[in-house]
């Protein structure tokens, strides 16, 4: 069963006063001539855009804008702003510039536009700059969450787990996930072409590895013997060659409360080698596992050993929103390198 979802500040008033300094006993030269006038700047405003179709256009259905995107004209920047996408970049001295962005502040894998012209002062009253995503004829704002019952949504008061939330976080975007309860990554590998060509995701969120605990194998002989990132590199390959674009999530603890003793330190250890084929894949990592740390107390996010309550879904969203909207920038300081409207 597939959960179907769809997904000013005002003026600044200010008043400039000259100062005049007066020396005491004697005073100074007086000036030798007018002191140069100075050189005019002025503002351009930039929206930044999802260009679904690569045309270089703001089209009618082109509705994704996309925040914290740092614009540069001339010797001017300005940061898109959430909700909008606009830029207003001031401080421009005039003549024939261009207009650009600067790679590192652009979300995972959102491909910057060539240098556009603009005269200033003079040019058009709002430059547009078109962002694309590789992702071929794929459906553009969809996002497919790939794993088990923890994707399927067990535990969740409304049987969505993170679906929803995320939706909530990324705006008007439609957000999918296929989770059947009880299998592995083994499991999931084998089926990650037929779900691909089911939905045709823009992005494919993949949280595996949950159940492979179970497995005896992996249990007695650990995560080095396990089959977890041989089948989690099948999956990240299977969507490349789709166009699909990858998020790799570590795996979320359990409740250390009714859990076995162990079972997280085995989590830990097969996530320092999921954060590891991630680098080595260059796909964007979403560390769920660290948010749930970062959460307080473990035994209040879940509704039993292994599922997470609502709260435990919330943190889980939180942390796929964070990895899809991070700056490239940002995410090379954390973890591997591989818009929305909010």
């Amino acid at each position: 069963m597939v959960p179907r979802l769809s997904a000013s500040l005002g003026p600044l008033g200010g008043l400039a006063t000259g100062l005049l300094a007066v020396a005491c006993g004697g005073g100074g030269p007086s000036p030798s001539g007018p002191s140069e006038p100075p050189v005019p700047t002025y503002s351009v405003t930039a929206t930044v855009f999802y260009d679904q179709n690569a045309n270089g256009q703001l089209d009618a259905n082109e509705n994704t804008r996309v925040p914290g995107v740092e614009v540069v004209i001339g010797t001017g920047t300005g940061r898109s702003a959430p909700g909008t996408g606009i830029a207003t970049v001031t401080g421009i001295r005039e003549g024939a510039l261009t207009a650009a962005v600067r790679t590192e502040s652009l979300p995972t894998y959102f491909q910057p536009p060539q240098p556009a012209p603009i005269q200033v002062p003079g040019g058009a009253a709002e430059v547009r700059i078109p962002l694309t995503l590789p992702t071929g004829d794929n459906n553009p704002n969809l996002y497919l969450g790939y794993g088990d019952s923890i994707t399927y949504g067990d535990g969740s008061s409304d049987k969505q787990g993170y679906v929803l939330k995320l939706q909530n976080l990324l705006g008007p975007h439609f957000v999918r996930a296929w989770g059947r309860p009880g299998t592995n990554s083994a499991e999931g590998a084998t089926r990650t072409r037929v779900t691909l060509g089911w939905f045709d995701p823009a992005f494919l969120l993949i949280l595996y590895g949950t159940n492979d605990w179970q497995n005896q194998a992996c249990q007695k002989q650990g995560p080095s013997a396990c089959f977890t990132i041989d089948s989690l590199r099948s999956i990240i390959e299977d969507a490349k060659d789709r166009d699909t674009l990858p998020v790799l999530a570590t795996i979320i603890p359990v409740n250390p409360s009714l859990a076995p003793a162990g079972r997280n330190a085995w989590y830990d250890d097969m996530n320092g080698r999921i954060k590891a084929l991630a680098q080595e894949q260059r796909v964007t990592l979403a560390d769920l596992n660290a948010e749930f740390k970062a959460s307080g107390s473990l035994p209040g996010l879940f509704a039993d050993d292994v599922h997470p309550n609502d709260a435990g879904y919330q943190v889980m969203a939180q942390g796929w929103f964070k990895a899809l909207t991070r700056a490239r920038s940002a995410a090379a300081s954390s973890s591997p390198r591989f818009g929305f409207r909010l």
